[in-house]
């Protein structure tokens, strides 16, 4: 596998009397690809209808005669302030009914079919001009969806179009009363046009009403990508990308990565450690600098998999950002090992934001591979050596796994809507699990809700997945590997009720929940081993019980090589539970000193350490930072 860094770029911003300077240093720097163009619709089309690509045209033959292949980003995800003129309702509306204006960037609603219609043009109107350019090498439609909390509007083109989506769903309002359950509290409607969105209401809303609204409001994300998708594959035949964001759960990313050829996310891991760590004080003081040590494994798995093999890191973090609470310095060594990590796990390229600094606007204190006087950050060393070991480094392409792990976005959505429990997050759930395997020196795949084929997998996990759908429970029946549901799985139906045969709908599983826990602070149920947190399931009937309580409570039950856990295990436990799921499976696990951690490719293994000491790996000091490969 051909494996590559690029760098994300931004001609507008500078005089074009250094783009080819620019272009040359980036070269020589040993970066191959480069994005532009996604934020610049104020510059390509400066009034309605009147384009202005001449600076673009010159800017991509720039590049391109360097040697460089560009990224085209669609402009879509910062429309310019004459579309309000055009579009006045276009601005999306938080949940509290207040306006989310203009003056930044992602201010528009999924649903708005007119500023679609716009993007639709903007996009074609590229693809036109440069679907046959040989300098532009891929495209890459919006930038990062759902980003500051922009999937979901209330306004009054989500509304329209929320209620002609249920209309399409239930063809009725007796089907749709009947599903939601509408007849408590005396919720039924006599027409479609009756309901609202499930905002503003007095206490909760219906968690059917959410969750369809959540469904919905996925689709509306899909369907304005393919809408773009759709333009640019009329006239290129280049892949076309997205750029995801970490830990964005809003929107079904496997229903998006169908229209793509190739999946992307957006590295930042101290940033991502700050921002969107559920741990402790002391964990991000001692990961404050490196990152955490799964966070960003976990997304390059789950995006390889979003982009059936294919993925990119479309910005890696080369140093501090602006938008953490806190913004360290990458520890020396990061970049260079946050890259290696990515093509560890798949990344054809790793490319880093940005090129060079900017001296204003929002994103003056983010740094970049250059100063903003464009003399050279830290970031850009480390990158130059990443780019001349790839060079010497001979092919590793990525091997599958043998463990496999579920993600499911509508899974998400329920436990947000109904977390019984304040500190019940679905995917804290999952990445405690992909954290425990990883700590076991597992390497591992990622997989959808739809999986219809388990053969290559000895282990296969699916924590807190709310339903099963109809091609992984016929999966499950030719799986001849070990399957360790739970907790909290098979526990609604689509429609967001309880099964009539109480949960877990589970096959192998015979005993039934006949109440739940979430466990406050501090509370938990003691195992031999550790002991579950936040949550835990009273299970009664008759069947096999493979771990119990301290008090004698079933803790993980099954028959045949079906496994239910009733609890959300401490990492002591996972390491417990799962190490024991290894030895069944005939899996080799691995004692790992902590921080360190190991991926498999096809030829090579992998070894990254975290921390901020030297640690021993096959007979090596591996420093800080530290990066260490083997042929297997």
């Amino acid at each position: 596998m051909q494996r590559a860094l690029g760098v994300c770029y931004y001609p507008e911003h500078w005089d074009e009397a250094v783009w080819a300077e620019d272009a040359a240093r980036m070269a020589a720097a040993g970066l191959t690809y480069v994005r532009i163009g996604e934020f610049a619709w104020s510059r390509m089309e400066p009034q309605p209808g009147q384009y202005d690509f001449g600076w673009l045209d010159r800017a991509i033959a720039v590049l391109g005669a360097a040697g460089l292949k560009v990224v085209l980003g669609t402009p879509t995800a910062t429309p310019p302030r004459w579309m309000l003129d055009r579009h006045p309702d276009m601005l999306a509306v938080d949940a509290d009914g207040r306006l989310r204006k203009f003056g930044s960037r992602r201010h528009y609603c999924f649903a708005h079919k007119g500023y679609i219609a716009d993007c639709v043009r903007i996009t074609e109107a590229l693809a036109r001009r440069y679907g046959a350019n040989p300098a532009v090498a891929a495209w890459q439609t919006d930038n990062e969806y759902g980003c500051h909390d922009t999937t979901y509007s209330y306004g009054p083109s989500a509304l329209v179009g929320f209620r002609d989506w249920l209309a399409q769903k239930y063809q009725s309002p007796d089907a749709l009363n009947a599903a939601w359950g509408n007849v408590f509290w005396s919720m039924e409607y006599r027409e479609f046009d009756e309901i609202e969105l499930p905002n503003l209401t007095v206490t909760e809303a219906n968690p059917a009403h959410h969750l369809d609204f959540r469904r919905f409001a996925s689709d509306q994300v899909v369907a304005f990508n393919a809408a773009q998708v759709r333009a640019i594959r009329a006239h290129s035949s280049a892949p076309i990308l997205h750029n995801f964001m970490g830990r964005i759960v809003e929107f079904d990313h496997w229903d998006v990565g169908a229209d793509l050829d190739i999946a992307t996310w957006d590295s930042y891991p101290l940033g991502f450690l700050e921002d969107r760590s559920d741990e402790g004080e002391a964990w991000k003081a001692r990961f404050s600098q490196q990152g955490d040590p799964d966070f960003q494994a976990f997304h390059h798995d789950l995006y390889r998999a979003v982009g059936r093999g294919r993925m990119w890191i479309m910005e890696q973090q080369p140093g501090p950002v602006n938008w953490a609470p806190w913004n360290p310095a990458p520890l020396p060594g990061m970049v260079r090992l946050w890259s290696w990590e990515a093509f560890a796990h798949g990344a054809e390229v790793v490319s880093y934001f940005r090129w060079r600094q900017a001296p204003f606007a929002q994103e003056q204190m983010h740094s970049g591979l250059l100063r903003p006087d464009s003399a050279a950050a830290p970031g850009l060393a480390e990158a130059r050596q990443v780019a001349n070991e790839l060079a010497a480094m001979p092919d590793c392409a990525p091997a599958v796994a043998r463990v496999a792990l579920v993600f499911d976005y509508e899974s998400a959505w329920a436990w947000t809507i109904q977390p019984q429990g304040r500190d019940f997050d679905y995917f804290r759930l999952v990445f405690d699990t992909y954290r425990a395997l990883r700590r076991l020196g597992l390497s591992v795949d990622i997989l959808p809700p739809d999986c219809a084929d388990l053969s290559a997998y000895k282990l296969v996990l699916a924590p807190g997945l709310m339903r099963l759908r109809d091609n992984l429970r016929a999966a499950l029946a030719r799986f001849n590997g070990l399957a360790l549901f739970g907790p909290r799985a098979g526990a609604k139906t689509a429609d967001m009720a309880i099964p009539a045969s109480l949960p877990p709908d589970i096959p192998g599983v015979t005993q039934r929940i006949s109440r739940v826990e979430s466990l406050r602070p501090g509370a938990t149920r003691a195992l031999p081993e550790g002991a579950f947190l936040r949550w835990f399931e009273h299970l009664d009937g008759a069947g096999s019980v493979h771990l119990a309580t301290q008090g004698g409570a079933p803790a993980l039950v099954g028959e045949g090589n079906m496994r239910y856990l009733a609890g959300w295990p401490d990492a002591v436990a996972f390491r417990a539970i799962l190490g024991e799921l290894c030895v069944q499976a005939g899996l080799e696990t691995h004692d790992l000193p902590e921080g360190v951690r190991l991926r498999d490719t096809a030829s090579h293994r992998f070894f990254f350490n975290y921390t901020t000491a030297p640690v021993q790996v096959l007979g090596q000091s591996l420093p800080p930072a530290g990066v260490l490969w083997q042929p297997l």
